[in-house]
């Protein structure tokens, strides 16, 4: 068996989170857990987009994969009473999302 080496120490951890952590109590829980917050207020962002307009906004990695998802509406309201029927529909909806992601000269899936 191989051990594993230990992971390094970090010295700061950060939090990126939306407005809806703004307030001060939230801003303490996240201080007191020993985070650095990084939380942008309401309005700031599009505040930023005037001044820079070719910047783009950042986005998690997981509300942008929510979005593709919502996108398939019968994913969206679960109409699916077997749990495998419910699967097997997320596990298509992500091929065709990330086929749709591979650049083709034609497409594929819309013809």
């Amino acid at each position: 068996m191989v051990e594993r080496p230990s992971p390094p120490i970090r010295r700061h951890k950060h939090l990126c989170a939306d407005a809806g952590y703004t307030g001060a109590p939230a801003l303490k829980v996240i201080e007191e857990h020993g985070y650095i917050p990084h939380v942008k207020g309401r309005g700031q962002e599009a505040n930023e987009l005037k001044r820079t307009p070719d910047k783009k906004a950042r986005r998690w990695v997981v509300e942008v994969a929510h979005s593709w998802f919502n996108r398939f509406r019968k994913l969206l309201v679960r109409y699916e009473k077997l749990d495998r029927s419910f699967l097997a529909l997320n596990h298509l909806a992500a091929s065709i999302i990330a086929l749709r992601k591979v650049k083709l000269d034609v497409n594929i899936i819309y013809g």
